[in-house]
């Protein structure tokens, strides 16, 4: 019977998926039928994609790419993996939304910062002590190789301006706005909106303090601009930037480019 195994097409004598497992694999080892994970054996057909995974072991390329897409889906994979992404400021919204981007298979992205990990990050942003003084593009690119070596990372150690935006955007589909300062916010969006004519931004404002997770939404203002968060609590005295806001607005970004790169533009 011929099957794909990991990536690769295979010929076996094999009726179940726990036969193949037993062939090339271990007892432990997870197996994905045609996109799902099973618990129990299930009967193969003729050109059914089975991913046999083993714990505790760092697949060649290949390989890793072939369980991505198990996961995902061919269909949503390659499109991901198409994608490029953007993302500028790399605080509590970039240093998460670039780790999710990174974990769902985003083939390329770029990471402005000019700024470094110092202790007062580590309550919301994507660093460990160990970052502590690295330059933050630097931290999270190896941050990034920790989960997938295979995405190609640029990085750029600037500060964004009106006067750079347009040679550091160009050849991205998306950039997302990840800005601590409001006015820094308005002169990405309006320059990327004003320079580009194909560029799609997806950008944040309201995510402070501890209201409900429910008042955060995503919404699309108008063409080619996406915007997630409440809208109203910015960070002031008495009202900080917290971790679970934050994250779940960086979650409302990331999912808002998955969408984008598959060629969903509502919200």
């Amino acid at each position: 019977m011929k099957v794909t195994i990991n990536g690769k097409s295979m010929e076996l004598d094999c009726q179940t998926a726990f036969e193949v497992r037993e062939q090339i694999g271990n007892q432990t080892d997870l197996i994905i039928l045609n996109g799902f994970q099973i618990e129990e054996d299930c009967k193969i057909s003729e050109n059914d994609v089975l991913t046999i995974i083993r714990k505790g072991y760092m697949p060649e390329e290949e390989e890793l790419e072939s369980m991505m897409m198990a996961r995902h889906t061919p269909n949503v994979h390659k499109k991901v993996k198409e994608g490029k992404v953007a993302v500028a400021g790399l605080g509590g919204l970039g240093s998460n939304i670039a780790i999710m981007l990174a974990r769902i298979g985003v083939g390329k992205l770029l990471l402005i910062d000019f700024d470094v990990v110092e202790p007062s990050n580590l309550n919301r942003q994507s660093y460990n002590i160990s970052h502590l003084g690295m330059s933050k593009t630097t931290a999270l690119k190896k941050q990034i190789e920790e989960i997938n070596p295979f995405i190609k990372v640029e990085t750029q150690n600037i500060k964004v301006t009106e006067d750079n935006v347009s040679e550091l955007f160009s050849g991205y589909d998306i950039v997302c706005e990840a800005f601590d300062k409001p006015e820094a916010k308005s002169m990405l969006v309006n320059v990327v909106l004003d320079q580009f004519t194909d560029i799609k931004i997806v950008a944040a404002s309201g995510m402070a303090g501890y209201d409900s997770s429910n008042l955060i939404k995503t919404a699309k203002p108008m063409n080619r601009l996406y915007l997630c968060g409440d809208f109203e609590n910015g960070a002031r005295i008495g009202q900080g930037l917290m971790a679970p806001r934050v994250q779940i607005c960086a979650g409302h970004q990331a999912n808002m480019v998955l969408r984008l790169l598959l060629g969903i533009e509502d919200v």
